[in-house]
């Protein structure tokens, strides 16, 4: 039954601030125009003790420089390169493919750590030096260059070996771990057959299985979910329902949920087998608690912002005509620019907006939600000021890949301007560095460091591990983790 704008009103009063205190990773903040205190205005130039990095008890330290010009680390961290593209090889002989991006880990045998990673490559594979091989058997369209590769690493951190899980799909963005231990792998494009070389439509998801290769075979695309520009998905282990994130434009893209047919049962290769129209996708239709429609995400000027969430079926899912985002009129349901990562934790989902411009109503650096399942609500917990000069180090901006740490609060990937970071931030609103991407793959005139992607833990939580997009780089990162507080 829907949440009327009344009864949501009505709650809003009744509850007051305890409806905005959703989940338990706090807000987010860092300089400059970054806020953490509830009910902050996005105009404020900081808030004492809540901006920069914080004390010296919080976090791991400043970051020390990497001699080898990779990665930047606080002192007693160290870091491994498991693959790198032009360099490590999968099994098959090739290359490991390039553009590294969204990635989940999973226990192999023996201790093993097993890693599906996304490469997101766009386009004809005559564009790419390294794309993903087409193995036979693992294919859905031999002309498009992206997919995902299973990475093995032993116990003892080393890499081990790598193969194919999925080839022939277009521009492999993020995705999600499923409750069940395989992956979906989203694909962030609308180009359908006869579009940059395409011979089938693209916009889908697919699942990968990392531990069954067989499962693997003649990949077929969950229609289920919808055809869009998908960036990453999460699954309500409960509720059996999947949020996925759309990062488009002109009109800026949805959040979606998916509701699966009466008495559908989760689990391995389950997806696979939906009628292409299985279940019904929506789009959110928010309001404020003053029951006010609220037409894009970026209107949220303060963190704490609680707004209540009505969903709306999309009419075309297929986008046979006209793209999903494109089938709502004005008014019918709320947008987002840069709708990224997500991660399903605290009974709910992490969203990430990664920025917003002026195709949007208000300008920001990055927001992260936190969506309530029971209480259908969207809670603003993150908001980032405008960076006026991303290429000095210190400031956060652009937040991209989100996980939550087993030693508490958040570690996001900045995918910003300028300067690229991993950073943390504390369940009480603080933030600190982690690491800094040090490859310079410009010029000493003009630097240029491409986006931290695929934030993820091992599953003890000893190893954080992450991707340097370009040139296509996995990294193993270890030392004295601990509780931040």
């Amino acid at each position: 039954m829907p949440l009327s704008r009344r009864d949501f009103a009505k709650r809003s009063a009744y509850t007051g601030a305890g409806v905005a205190l959703v989940g338990s990773a706090g807000v987010l903040a860092t300089a400059p125009g970054a806020l953490a205190a509830e009910a902050t205005d996005a105009g404020a130039a900081g808030v004492a003790g809540h901006h920069g990095h914080g004390g010296a008890s919080l976090g791991y330290g400043p970051l020390v420089e990497d001699p080898k010009g990779i990665l930047a680390l606080p002192k007693g961290f160290r870091y491994k390169i498991i693959t790198r593209t032009g360099e490590t090889k999968l099994e098959s002989g090739e290359s490991t493919p390039s553009n590294h991006d969204g990635t989940a880990t999973f226990e192999g045998s023996r201790g093993a750590t097993l890693l599906v990673n996304n490469h997101e490559l766009a386009g004809p594979r005559s564009d790419w030096p390294h794309p993903v091989p087409l193995i036979e058997g693992l294919v859905y369209d031999p002309a498009a260059s992206g997919g995902c590769t299973v990475v093995e690493v032993s116990k003892h951190g080393d890499h081990v070996t790598e193969w194919v899980g999925i080839a022939g799909t277009a521009t492999n963005c993020a995705g999600g771990r499923t409750p069940w231990g395989t992956w979906l792998t989203c694909e962030e494009t609308e180009d359908k057959a006869g579009q940059n070389g395409m011979t089938k439509d693209h916009g889908y998801v697919f699942e990968v299985d990392p531990h069954d290769r067989k499962a693997n075979r003649d990949p077929k695309p969950i229609k289920a979910l919808g055809r869009y520009a998908h960036e990453a998905v999460v699954v309500d282990p409960k509720r059996g329902h999947l949020y996925l994130t759309e990062d488009a434009s002109g009109p800026n893209g949805l959040l979606y949920r998916w509701v699966p047919p009466h008495g559908f049962e989760h689990g391995r290769g389950k997806l696979d087998q939906l009628k292409d129209d299985a279940g019904v996708l929506q789009a959110p239709k928010c309001y404020d608690s003053g029951g006010n429609f609220v037409d894009d995400l970026s209107r949220a000027t303060k963190t704490g912002t609680v707004y209540g969430v009505d969903w709306e079926p999309v009419p075309d899912r297929d986008a046979k005509s006209v793209s999903v985002r494109k089938q709502f009129k004005d008014g019918e349901i709320t947008r987002a620019r840069k709708l990224e990562g997500m991660w399903w934790a605290d009974g709910g989902a992490y969203i990430v907006s990664s920025f917003a411009r002026e195709e949007s109503p208000v300008q920001h650096d990055g927001q992260v939600w936190f969506y309530d399942p029971k209480r259908r609500t969207l809670t603003l917990k993150v908001l980032l000021g405008v960076n006026p000069d991303p290429s000095k180090d210190g400031a956060f901006d652009g937040p991209d890949n989100i996980t939550v740490s087993p030693y508490g609060g958040l570690v996001i990937a900045e995918d910003g301007e300028g300067i690229q970071h991993l950073f943390g931030a504390t369940e009480d609103g603080r933030t600190y560095p982690i690491a800094r991407n040090d490859l310079n793959i410009g010029t000493a005139e003009e630097p240029e460091f491409s986006e931290f992607t695929g934030v993820v833990f091992s599953p003890d939580g000893s190893t954080l591990y992450a991707n340097i997009q370009v040139p296509g780089i996995m990294l193993a990162i270890t030392g004295p983790w601990r509780r931040q507080r």
